[in-house]
């Protein structure tokens, strides 16, 4: 993979040249997997260069300690994808995802955690 270099200056800059970055959110996890690279080649068919996705931490992490990444929640093929459709990944990471997902995002069993 070539290595790029992002700037930002007065403006957004991509290898020295001026960059906009157009976006649109695509949550793997709400999409089966057969689908991914519909929608995908969809989002940038509108115009974007850029993917933004959650990770949800409490379908990452069930119960503590154990961990999951495939099927519906392998987000590396989902990033591989967007690679290979010429898209950039912005990854929008857990604790707290958003309002609208139960618990924000965070899994159940924090609240049976000493201190939460």
């Amino acid at each position: 993979m070539k290595n790029r270099k992002f700037e930002i200056r007065d403006n957004f800059y991509l290898d020295n040249e001026p960059f906009r970055i157009i976006s649109g959110a695509v949550h793997y996890f709400r999409i089966v997997p057969q689908y991914w690279r519909d929608r995908l080649e969809k989002l940038k068919a509108m115009g974007a260069n850029t993917v933004e996705t959650y990770i949800p931490w409490n379908m990452h992490e069930p119960k503590k300690g154990q961990f999951v990444f495939d099927g519906l929640l392998d987000i590396r093929s989902f990033v591989l994808l967007a690679q290979e459709l010429g898209l950039y990944v912005i990854l929008r990471p857990s604790p707290y995802i958003c309002a609208e997902w139960e618990f924000g995002g965070l899994p159940g069993w924090l609240l049976k955690e000493d201190g939460m």
